[in-house]
């Protein structure tokens, strides 16, 4: 079964939206760490979302704290991979397709404030460092090929 996911590379100018991801791991009983991973925002589609495109905001509502966007376009392309078995008999799904958005930022990054507890920190940097920033090659590849180039076109 394929997981339905959505995500959205923000801008505002020049900067693109990141977000630090972590998930705490127990090493011991008293000894944690966590493990964090630098993302654009994502999540799963929920059944209560009426549309793909509130999936997109109630996500970036959830993670960043904001409802200041605006919905540029849905990407053409989409990131696929596949879970590992662990996660496939834990849950069903055995891999997950995610629909990216072009969305603009309109706020001033005052109401930029981790709503979730897997969001430790958010982020702008400039276009031109987020590939190298990101940690998820399917990811970076599809940022780098599909919207790194409408930048450096205007």
């Amino acid at each position: 079964m394929i997981r339905k996911a959505v995500g959205a590379i923000v801008y505002q100018g020049t900067e693109i939206l990141l977000v630090y991801k972590v998930k705490r791991s127990l090493l011991k009983d008293e000894d944690q760490h966590y493990l964090g991973k630098w993302d654009f925002p994502k999540g799963g589609v929920e059944n209560g979302d009426q549309t793909i495109e509130n999936s997109i905001l109630r996500e970036l509502k959830e993670e960043t704290g904001s409802t200041q966007y605006e919905v540029i376009n849905q990407l053409d392309e989409k990131i696929r991979f596949s879970f590992n078995k662990d996660f496939t008999n834990k849950t069903g799904f055995t891999e997950q397709e995610t629909t990216m958005f072009l969305v603009k930022y309109v706020g001033d990054r005052s109401d930029l404030v981790p709503n979730d507890n897997e969001i430790k920190e958010i982020k702008f940097v400039p276009v031109d460092e987020a590939g190298d920033i990101l940690t998820h090659e399917e990811t970076k590849k599809l940022f780098e090929c599909q919207v790194l180039k409408q930048f450096k076109h205007n």
